[in-house]
């Protein structure tokens, strides 16, 4: 007889996107009866290793068993309802059986960011154990690749530590399980910013599945649909839109690693390649920045259509960040021989705090642009004596289902059609509270409203964002936006998104101005100070300002886990003197 190993290794197959198990909505009451439905079927997740190429299928049926034996082990451990255990948020099977396994268990998970390419070692421990003091878990459980970090973060805390492999070589003595209620907390979310100040966003299972159906529903999801993400599980657009979402909604999903894509962002769209080729539709969600990044990867590329077919990618969703409409036009010219429809794009804005959706562009209608004259997004009259500018603002959609959304002035009135003021938003999928933070709540929180800190306007049933409330620069009363400022540099020849920073400070006359913080990558001191110059004239002549440039060394300024620019960081380190500048003669 032939020696087993003398036999080729079987082929590994994918969960299918079709499925005889009828599609129910995320019209359950809790995540577990969510996963509970969805195993009954045959559909899963699909991991990939960094090339695109499938490491391992993981049928929702599978990821129960898993996580039933997850919930066993934490409740022999001594785990009780209500407890935190912070889980390392890696894209693997392992945190998906541990999310799952500690919802059953009837405690709260709690996602954690895994190490970025900014700060070291030191940083990272420290952001692990200001989130694990806020949420005061019993327990942290990591991937053993951190085994020198996560541990250390979990001492500062007095949390036990354990790796998920050994964690999961123990016994899983088989109970009864707490039953969850609707209106229990499901989770804890903390937002990519948090460093110094976290906030916990406790999400209950109510808000958590009303919040997926509004998914479901406001994709007009049809059973050729299968998700395609590379989003971080730390993150919500990556946890809620495409990691809990599409078990509650029971869809197929093809995964890469956060990391992956960051160095081969083009492995992306192979995937959603597939999918076209195969007949399948895919939905497929990223920031602006990952349709920059694949966008000026393939620029010095040809035979665009001969390597990717994207005409099945039927909905491109975009969120996490303002939606810059020259990118996306950007991605349409580099994609369009290969299939792309700018239809495909899909607008939509939210936040952790109301669970992830508030608005989402109806399928089919791409990015609709409305400008928008600059006094008006300074809260000013148009002098008449200088040409009128005009800002493009993207629609991000209308209210999700069973949402409202307001436009208020600051002292709380409704403002009419097309007036800038500050965003709330109500509805089912709310949050139940900042964890152990009510002075923080309170603030946000306002007879079942939500304020945002973002502004923007309607204009017939659909929200234009416009900013953060909190961002904002303002000189001698009159409202800029720093997103103005950063663009305005982008346009500078060797700049790119993500090399700039912009915000106020206090000069030492004792008056507010416009500082910007770039990443300056020339060691010749004459091309600094031609730069600074290039700079400073060009803000002057977008804005009309005078600002402070600073050239700094490149990757200085920082960013939130997922990867976006962090603004009140780089004024904190600047003010503090943690980011030195170059120094320039005068």
């Amino acid at each position: 007889m032939q020696d087993n190993l003398d036999r080729p290794a079987p082929a590994m197959t994918a969960t299918p996107t079709l499925d005889t198990l009828p599609r129910r909505i995320s019209d359950f009451a809790t995540l577990g009866e969510a996963l509970d439905y969805a195993a009954q079927g045959a559909r899963g997740m699909n991991f990939h290793d960094p090339r695109g190429n499938l490491a391992r299928p993981y049928p929702f049926s599978e990821l129960r068993t898993d996580a039933l034996d997850m919930a066993y082990r934490l409740i022999a451990h001594g785990i009780q309802p209500g407890d935190r255990i912070a889980l390392i948020a890696e894209t693997s099977p392992e945190f998906a059986a541990l999310f799952f396994g500690t919802v059953y268990a009837g405690a709260w998970p709690v996602p954690l960011p895994l190490p970025t390419s900014f700060g070291g070692r030191d940083s990272y421990v420290d952001q692990l154990a200001v989130q694990m003091q806020s949420a005061q878990p019993k327990l942290l459980i990591y991937p053993a690749s951190l085994e020198n970090m996560a541990p250390d973060a979990a001492k500062l805390v007095n949390a036990e530590a354990i790796s998920w492999e050994s964690f999961g070589e123990r016994a899983a003595p088989a109970v009864a399980l707490p039953q969850a209620s609707t209106d229990d907390i499901a989770y804890l979310q903390y937002s990519s910013g948090s460093t110094r100040f976290p906030h916990g966003v406790a999400v209950t299972h109510n808000a958590l599945l009303n919040n997926l159906a509004a998914h479901g529903h406001g994709m007009k999801l049809v059973e050729t649909d299968r998700c395609v993400s590379w989003l971080p599980w730390y993150h919500d657009m990556g946890l809620v839109g495409c990691f809990l979402s599409i078990v509650a909604n029971q869809v197929s999903v093809d995964y890469m690693k956060t990391e992956d894509f960051a160095r081969r962002p083009l492995a992306w769209l192979d995937l959603v390649t597939r999918n076209t080729r195969v007949g399948d539709t895919s939905i497929s969600y990223s920031p602006t920045f990952g349709y920059d990044i694949c966008a000026r990867r393939i620029s010095s590329q040809s035979h665009v259509s001969e390597r990717f077919a994207l005409s099945g990618w039927r909905i491109a969703g975009n969120g996490a960040d303002m939606i810059r409409p020259d990118v996306m036009q950007a991605f349409v010219d580099a994609f369009h021989e290969a299939g792309f429809s700018a239809k495909a794009f899909l607008p939509s804005y939210g936040l952790a705090e109301a669970t992830l959706a508030v608005t989402i562009m109806p399928p089919g209608e791409g990015i609709i642009v409305e400008l928008v004259e600059e006094s008006e997004l300074s809260g000013e009259e148009w002098p008449g004596d200088r040409p009128q500018r005009y800002r493009a603002i993207v629609n991000c959609g209308k209210p999700c289902r069973d949402m409202t959304v307001e436009i208020r002035a600051e002292d709380g009135g409704a403002l009419a059609e097309r007036q800038i003021g500050q965003v709330w938003t109500a509805g089912p999928s709310i949050m139940h509270s900042y964890y152990r933070d009510p002075e923080s709540t309170d603030a946000c929180l306002q007879n079942g409203w939500l304020n945002t800190g973002d502004m923007g306007y309607m204009s017939n049933g659909y929200l234009y964002v416009v900013g953060r409330a909190k961002d904002m620069i303002i000189i001698n009363g009159k409202n800029h936006w720093p997103q103005d400022i950063e663009w305005a540099v982008e346009q500078l020849p060797g700049f790119k998104q993500g090399d700039i920073a912009a915000f106020s400070v206090t000069t030492p006359g004792g008056e507010e101005a416009p500082a910007v913080l770039v990443h300056c990558r020339t060691t010749d001191d004459a091309e600094r100070t031609r730069l600074r110059d290039a700079i400073r004239e060009k803000v002057r002549a977008i804005t009309g300002m005078n600002c402070v440039v600073e050239l700094v060394p490149p990757r200085s300024l920082p960013r939130t886990s997922s990867g976006k620019l962090s603004r009140a960081k780089a004024r904190r380190l600047y003010l503090s003197g943690e980011i030195q500048p170059y120094l320039l003669a005068a």
